[in-house]
């Protein structure tokens, strides 16, 4: 058997094994997506991004392309803002979409993407992410103590916590908690700084992965926790995180997240060592 295609990239920090797949012949079992993702005995990652065709999902979209995410535990998420920009600069440069604007198929719904470039030569991908909901509040715990938080639905759960101290100090190496009656599936946990009227800065701790570089959900619901939490729902702002700076702009029903989209290697999985994990 031959190996595996694979390509390794990120969208600010936050890393990705895309595996191209448009048939869906690849068995993609929660065991092989976890140890793929481990930094120790796989290529280490954040998540895994599937391409494969609408139609071999069974999937009713008016994009051609289905992306097929992964948690790094090998969990099933609905959605991914910065694993969308990857996928999306993957469909060009691999001439499955001619571009600049195209629809990628998501679990969270349809999302239109535009892939751009500048002058310098640096890419960028702008992604239509949907309507963002403030369904409530919450609390989080994290270092021991609690804090109060916004819930906010970007296609997944939310709960963003806006804090006076500096996010930078926070421990995240041990799982903040949360209510699990009010978020029975999970949830991705945000702790923001208001830096000033239209900038914040975020650290996150994603539901089935831990503390990443970057999240784009995220930084969309930050976005939109912090308009809500001045009395606005609608804005545009920058979200600064460990991974970088993206720009988000929230309108009633709709919402975009635009930033940078990176790819680093790209080869083949050993067809045995995959074979083995079944």
């Amino acid at each position: 058997m031959a190996g595996i295609e694979f390509l390794k990239g990120h969208g600010t920090q936050n890393d990705f094994v895309l595996l191209p797949d448009p048939d869906a012949s690849l068995e993609l079992t929660a065991r092989r997506v976890a140890v793929l993702c481990d930094r120790q005995q796989g290529l280490g990652a954040d998540g895994v991004l599937r391409v494969v065709r609408s139609s071999a999902m069974g999937v009713e979209s008016k994009g051609e392309w289905f992306m097929d995410y992964r948690n790094a535990d090998g969990s099933i998420a609905e959605m991914c803002g910065n694993g969308t920009r990857v996928f999306a600069r993957y469909l060009v440069e691999a001439g499955l979409e001619a571009g600049p604007e195209f629809v990628v198929a998501t679990r969270a719904g349809d999302r239109p993407v535009r892939v751009q470039g500048d002058a310098t030569g640096d890419l960028s991908v702008t992604v239509h992410m949907g309507p963002v909901a403030v369904t409530g509040t919450s609390v989080a715990v994290v270092d021991e103590r609690q804090v109060s938080g916004v819930a906010v639905d970007v296609g997944n759960p939310h709960l963003v916590s806006v804090i006076d101290e500096d996010v930078d100090t926070l421990d995240l190496s041990r799982a903040p908690r949360y209510d699990s009656e009010v978020f029975p599936e999970g949830v991705n946990l945000e702790f923001v700084n208001v830096l000033g009227p239209d900038a914040l800065r975020m650290r996150v701790h994603e539901r089935g992965v831990g503390e990443t570089r970057a999240c784009g959900t995220g930084t969309v619901a930050a976005a939109a926790a912090a308009l809500h939490l001045r009395g606005e729902d609608a804005g545009e702002l920058t979200v600064d995180v460990p991974g970088g700076r993206v720009s988000v702009t929230v309108r009633q029903g709709a919402s975009t997240l635009t930033g940078p989209a990176t790819f680093v290697a790209k080869g083949e999985l050993d067809a045995d060592w995959w074979d083995a994990l079944d």
